[in-house]
């Protein structure tokens, strides 16, 4: 058996907050296996972007452990975290998180840039070509649409072919039509890659779609349970 893709070992969360430190994530135990698709539900505020969060390296975990591919994310500091990231992972955010002095094809060729890829302009080109935005690449995320801009950044994201792709609401800036555009192509390119899918949302229709969903209430898990298959 090849070691699953994510283990969360008992993991807490503490931030502080102005009336002091808030526990976010209490005693999260959970695995995803290699090219498992997660949804992750549950009300506002149950801790669900956190947990994907923790899971990226992009919180550090309280207490508990967090392995990631067979590495332990709890031992790492933020420039080795940062690289994990950069070799395994592909983030997709609710706000799009593009870089504004950039354009799409800049916004997309630079992950693949710190990542050492020579060809790293035509490898950019090539995504922007297979999420519909080839003729669109030397534009700006101001002189695009929301639905654009998410669809760059699902370019971005999937361009170095992670092994993990964390999404965080990555419809939720979006209208209906858009919406449902940009999950297809999110689970197009998991199917393609063959990646890891992590996704939160609160959708009921978006999370039956994932092979398992796992419910969040007040920083718990509340219920996982496998979709039957079809």
């Amino acid at each position: 058996m090849p070691d699953p893709a994510v283990t969360l070992e008992d993991v807490t969360l503490s931030l502080r907050g102005n009336a002091g430190m808030v526990e976010i994530l209490h005693g999260i135990s959970l695995t995803v296996a290699r090219g498992e698709t997660i949804g992750l539900i549950g009300p506002s505020g149950s801790g669900k972007s956190s947990l994907l969060m923790v899971m990226g390296g992009l919180e550090h975990a309280t207490s508990g452990r967090v392995g990631v591919l067979g590495q332990d994310l709890t031992d790492m500091d933020e420039d080795a975290l940062a690289r994990f990231r950069r070799d395994h992972m592909g983030v997709v955010f609710q706000s799009f998180n593009l870089i504004p002095t950039m354009t799409a094809l800049e916004n997309v060729a630079t992950p693949l840039e710190l990542a050492g890829h020579k060809d790293a302009f035509d490898l950019a080109q090539a995504e922007l070509d297979s999420v519909g935005l080839g003729h669109r690449s030397d534009h700006y995320p101001a002189q695009m649409s929301g639905g654009e801009q998410q669809r760059v950044a699902l370019a971005r994201a999937s361009a170095p072919r992670p092994d993990i792709l964390l999404a965080d609401e990555p419809t939720g800036n979006l209208d209906g039509k858009n919406g449902d555009a940009i999950m297809d192509m999110l689970f197009g390119l998991r199917d393609r890659h063959g990646a890891t899918l992590v996704l939160v949302t609160h959708s009921n229709s978006l999370a039956q779609r994932c092979d398992r969903v796992v419910r969040l209430t007040d920083g718990r898990v509340d219920a996982a349970k496998a979709r039957d298959a079809e």
